[in-house]
């Protein structure tokens, strides 16, 4: 009781005093609230107003980049090898999909994709980095692109947008000169931060022209400002920035003449360089099989992708620059250079019995019977083998890999390519730095045919052609900016050139081994050279049936007017059997040069038979191959340049395979029939487009 009485009394001045007192905490808690809430708004207002003024206008203004028009690729004539067409194009942001399955599967149907397309871009998209954008479609109509359009709040990531894409209007017969265009790879992104790479419908160049001169293609970018609700609809256009196109760039090629040499190898698989002897402008660098870089460019898929895998006829190398073979036979003119400068009298004599002992062994020639007595001429236009094993063993190696370099053999060109393989002038030094091994009698007499250890590129080939035409050194050029070089430099005295072009026009126009060859064309007279190059051992082929990848190369060099000459180039057919594969090209090639209209008419006849154009070859292809394999195809690698990486590693191996065949004594096969005369083309045997390759055989 006495605890509970000590309390003091509750009265209204206390109860006052107590809540004046928890009012004026409460209220002094209160105002500093709100002093710091004022504080803060007042910071905002006025030292963050220029942060937030814009972040609210971003909200409300959206500013894309507009992916800048790339310059045209234009050959010598003005006329574009690469340009391009406006289009509607459809892109994906992986990284603001919600359900990528799902919207995939919508703009499948919507735009009416194959089902491999879909499949594809889904791979495409689970591979790619979320900033990446990856292309759905494009070159699509209006229908579509507004289809897409009016569906965008419901499709998020989606980008549809007006712009430009690349087009090639030759196809395949520009795919490796020229190369393509794709999205930026996430590695290149990488390298080169900048926000253009990550743009919608921004490529950049992947292979070939377009890689190379990216920088002087790119142009610079435009922008746009658009206003748009909250669920980013556009309500109206603000401003835009036009983009500034890049810049052309012009090349010596001659469109016309590409195109034609690209069709004209037909069902072979092979190259084509032609050169300008006045200027070394490269006017034709054609390698088929091709691939369609307008495919490339819009994202090859797995099917096309799977068929050019699998072709053994490697559509995706570039065979100009990274096809190198053993010359064969079309090195002989250059080695009479090499022995007239080592003292040899090219009149001097020796006699063919149809072969000739070399130490222990014996080296025949391709005509077994023997040529009887051949003097240098003779050994050029008939092509004896015996005449220049003689020769060469007198002189040795070294006057001989000395020429064949002045000649352009082995040598790297200063041309703006990406990559070139320079091939091989085997000599003692050479054998012994690489192989640890003495050089031997045999190895003169191999490399003296264009055997063993010795291997070319077709651009060296064209390059040695034109040397040889003109007694210059002639240095090959690709753009028009580049000034012609080499011209002031004489590499043989007058009389030499004028001994060996004689010779040489008398392999097609006299009793050589190309009299097919001739051109249908009066008072003017194509001068060449044929080889045929072994790839195996006799063990394996023959060299003209069994399996198409050990039958021997084809090869042929050539210029024209014999007299004057002003074009120069050679023919290289892989696996074609023999020189009889490469100079009815060789002749149908130089005969459009002057006389267009024959040419076209020689080359529709033959299009006939093989099925139409490289175009419409490859369509059928295609589509067979579709037919074939459906979805059981693997997908492409995720980065084009894994493609190309493993493209060029075949090649080096491919070009290793010769070295097999070195060390023993290569059996020559015939040339060709010297007697033959002129004649127009005559039709190949029909194949249809999707038949085995190992089918398609030229015979001449």
């Amino acid at each position: 009781m006495e605890k509970f009485g000590s309390r003091p009394p509750v009265t209204a001045t206390g109860l006052q005093n107590a809540f004046d007192r928890r009012s004026f905490v409460v209220g002094t808690m209160m105002g500093g609230i709100g002093v710091l809430l004022a504080a803060r708004m007042s910071y905002l207002a006025i030292a963050e107003n220029e942060k937030y003024r814009t972040e609210a206008e971003s909200n409300r203004v959206n500013l894309t980049l507009i992916p800048p028009r790339r310059g045209w690729i234009l050959d010598r004539n003005g006329a574009p090898l690469a340009s391009n067409r406006a289009d509607f194009r459809v892109d994906v942001i992986p990284e603001r999909l919600h359900n990528a399955d799902r919207t995939i599967d919508q703009l499948g149907s919507l735009l009416s994709l194959e089902p491999d397309r879909v499949a594809d871009i889904k791979a495409k998209i689970e591979g790619s980095r979320g900033f990446q954008p990856v292309e759905v479609a494009s070159g699509l109509d209006y229908d579509q692109f507004a289809a897409i359009s009016v569906r965008l709040p419901d499709l998020p990531g989606v980008v549809p947008q007006r712009g430009f894409s690349r087009f090639y209007p030759t196809g395949p017969s520009v795919g490796h000169l020229i190369g393509y265009v794709g999205p930026a790879s996430a590695e290149e992104y990488e390298k080169d931060r900048n926000p253009l790479l990550i743009t919608p419908g921004y490529k950049i160049g992947k292979d070939g022209m377009e890689k190379q001169f990216e920088q002087t293609l790119r142009g610079v970018p435009g922008a746009r400002r658009v206003e748009v609700t909250a669920s980013g609809r556009i309500v109206r256009d603000l401003e835009t920035r036009e983009d500034v196109q890049g810049n052309p760039v012009r090349l010596t090629i001659d469109g016309p003449l590409q195109d034609y040499a690209a069709r004209r190898i037909g069902l072979e698989s092979g190259s084509v360089v032609v050169m300008d002897c006045r200027t070394g402008d490269l006017l034709c660098m054609a390698s088929m099989p091709s691939f369609d870089p307008n495919s490339f460019s819009d994202g090859i898929g797995s099917i096309e992708y799977g068929m050019l895998r699998d072709d053994e006829r490697v559509p995706l190398r570039n065979k100009v620059l990274k096809g190198l073979y053993p010359p064969g036979s079309t090195v002989k003119p250059m080695v009479s250079m090499a022995l007239m400068g080592a003292g040899i009298d090219p009149h001097e004599t020796v006699f063919c019995g149809g072969g000739l002992r070399v130490g222990n062994r014996v080296f025949g020639c391709w005509n077994r019977r023997g040529h009887g007595q051949v003097d240098m001429a003779k050994g050029i236009y008939q092509s004896c083998d015996v005449y220049f094993y003689a020769m060469a063993q007198r002189v040795g190696m070294d006057p001989i890999a000395m020429m064949a370099r002045r000649c352009g053999m082995g040598e790297e060109f200063p041309l703006p390519v990406t990559s070139q393989f320079y091939g091989t002038v085997p000599d003692p030094e050479w054998k012994q730095r690489k192989f640890g091994r003495e050089w031997q009698p045999f190895d003169t007499v191999n490399a003296t045919i264009g055997q063993g250890y010795m291997l070319s590129s077709p651009l060296q080939l064209a390059v040695m052609a034109s040397r040889l035409a003109t007694g210059r050194h002639v240095m090959p050029r690709l753009t028009l900016d580049t000034p012609p070089s080499g011209f002031g430099e004489i590499d043989f005295p007058s009389d030499q050139v004028t001994y060996v072009r004689q010779a040489m026009s008398d392999v097609v126009n006299g009793p050589g081994t190309a009299g097919r060859a001739r051109l249908p064309i009066p008072d003017v007279l194509l001068a060449g050279k044929t080889g045929t190059a072994q790839v195996v051992s006799l063990s394996k082929s023959d060299g003209k049936s069994g399996p198409w990848k050990y039958r021997d190369h084809g090869l042929f060099i050539f210029f024209a007017p014999f007299d004057k000459p002003r074009y120069a180039g050679a023919v290289v057919i892989e696996h074609g059997g023999g020189s009889g594969a490469a100079y009815p090209i060789a002749r149908d090639v130089m005969t459009f040069l002057f006389d267009p209209r024959k040419g076209m008419d020689a080359l529709h006849a033959l299009e006939k038979q093989w099925g139409g154009n490289a175009q419409q070859r490859l369509s059928a292809k295609y589509a067979a191959y579709a037919q074939a394999r459906g979805e059981a195809v693997s997908p492409p690698p995720r980065r084009d340049e894994e493609i190309f990486d493993q493209v060029e590693a075949e090649a080096r191996a491919a070009a290793a395979q010769p070295e097999e065949i070195a060390e023993e004594a290569v059996t020559p096969r015939p040339e060709a029939n010297p007697s033959a005369p002129p004649r127009t083309p005559e039709p190949a045997a029909t194949v249809d487009a999707p038949a085995p390759v190992e089918q398609q055989v030229v015979a001449e």
